[in-house]
């Protein structure tokens, strides 16, 4: 017999048994739909971890600082730096920078310093905004975009480029903290003249400022907008202020002379931020620099964390969608084995007119094949539907479940998996079929015969 004899027969056979058929097909779409969906819900959790993770910040950046949370401190003898266990701990400054630069996957590394001021535009006043000292040239490389003005550039020793929530963040302090509620700017960062203090109490009319005795005289400052950036997802950039290093490191110096603290230029940087090129080298990049003496964080740390729990998830969830398969599977040995029983005569008689072995096997096989894959392809449309039942009506109930996790997609099936799925429920209906098939062409032609 040809390939299409053989398939042909197979369909007949098969409705010749509807209810037998209809009842293991209906074993493999369970146990394909609880698989699909199952797997479903575990990317779906990895793809709200990436999405959460990324609204913190940005996945490509790797931050940098001393052991002992940044601080550098000089030891007893020889000028060497060490620290816990022994290891050596080297100075975060132009030529530990120069060395990061030159590892494999990282496009740009930036020294970072931090100084905490409060700004002031015409009678409106923010404060406590983080103003973040960076290389202007390397802001391109890291990625960032403005919605409006331009990036910082080399020459702006006096500009600022805000964050896009940093606008909305003044106020007029003559009135109540409510005349930016609606989270409209009240004023405009670029066009606008800004005044800048490490004072807190700065732009404070007298009135509002506490009498507590002798007060510091801290330096003013006065600054220019070049542009803001568009982030509005990224609560890592959309509330700080970027400005060039030298200034900020100014600031900060004036600062501690303001306050009578010690301030050491050449103590090395605070941090540094170094943008890799590829998520999927950040890990090697920061163990690359941890073995330089340095510490590293970064928001990819915190995403394998929690994508590895959602790897748990799915093994556990796609478990118990085996479970069902395997059901199946011996529903598709018991139809195929009571199917041999009730056909024996009918095999006898193939194998008196001609029929070879091979060939009752196919035909065994190609039944058993044909139910796991008309059971693979219901049990595809059946997870669609619960997928998209699962990401409307019951998303906001699935996600209190899950612990209140804020995502757009529950389950989410990825198009490589409808299609295994289906290779899957078709070869687990041919290694369900094998042994009856097996059985079938062993069977004694003359036994078969005489079988009533």
């Amino acid at each position: 017999m040809n390939s299409f004899d053989v398939f042909g027969l197979s369909v007949r056979n098969l409705l010749r048994r509807k209810t037998r058929t209809v009842l293991a097909v209906i074993g493999v779409v369970i146990g394909i739909c609880a698989i699909i969906v199952m797997l479903s819900i575990g990317f779906g959790l990895q793809e709200g971890f990436r999405a959460t993770i990324e609204q913190w910040g940005n996945l490509h950046l790797v931050t940098i600082y001393q052991s002992g949370g940044g601080e550098v401190y000089e030891s007893s003898a020889g000028g060497g730096r060490t620290r816990q266990g022994g290891v050596k701990q080297i100075k975060l400054d132009d030529k530990a920078i120069a060395a990061m630069e030159k590892i494999p996957g990282v496009t740009a590394v930036s020294p970072r310093e931090t100084a905490w001021l409060s700004l002031a535009i015409d009678n409106y006043i923010s404060s406590g905004v983080n103003v973040i000292g960076v290389r202007p040239e390397v802001l391109e490389k890291f990625n960032y975009k403005v919605e409006r003005g331009s990036l910082l550039k080399q020459s702006d020793k006096d500009g600022m480029l805000f964050g896009n929530q940093i606008p909305a963040g003044f106020y007029n302090p003559k009135k109540t903290w409510g005349s930016s509620d609606s989270g409209k700017p009240l004023v405009d960062v670029i066009t606008g003249k800004i005044g800048a203090s490490a004072d807190w109490d700065y732009g404070q009319p007298p009135g509002n400022l506490p009498d507590d005795g002798e007060k510091t005289e801290y330096s003013e400052y006065k600054f220019r907008g070049v542009g803001v950036l568009a982030n509005p997802d990224d609560y890592d950039t959309a509330y700080n202020v970027y400005m060039h290093i030298d200034t900020v490191k100014k600031i900060n110096e004036d600062t501690a002379r303001a306050e009578k603290r010690r301030y050491d230029r050449n103590a090395g940087y605070q941090q540094a931020m170094a943008y890799v090129d590829d998520i999927e080298t950040v890990r090697a990049v920061s163990e690359s620099i941890r073995a330089m003496g340095l510490q590293t964080s970064s928001l990819s740390d915190a995403l394998d964390m929690m994508q590895s729990q959602a790897r748990m998830i799915q093994a556990v969830l796609g478990g118990i969608g085996a479970v069902s398969l395997l059901v199946a599977a011996l529903g598709i040995t018991n139809t195929m084995i009571m199917s041999i029983y009730e056909r024996t005569k009918e095999i006898g008689i193939m194998k008196v007119l001609g029929a070879n072995l091979p060939d009752i096997r196919r035909l065994f096989l190609t039944e058993a094949a044909l139910i796991g894959f008309v059971g693979g392809l219901f049990g595809i449309a059946l997870s669609y539907g619960s997928s998209l039942l699962m990401n409307t009506a019951l998303l906001s109930v699935i996600s209190d479940v899950l612990g209140g996790l804020s995502v757009e997609h529950i389950s989410l099936i990825p198009l490589w998996l409808p299609a295994a799925a289906l290779c899957f429920s078709t070869a687990i209906g041919v290694a369900a079929g094998y042994s009856p098939a097996r059985r079938a062409m062993n069977l004694s032609a003359l036994e078969g015969i005489r079988n009533e």
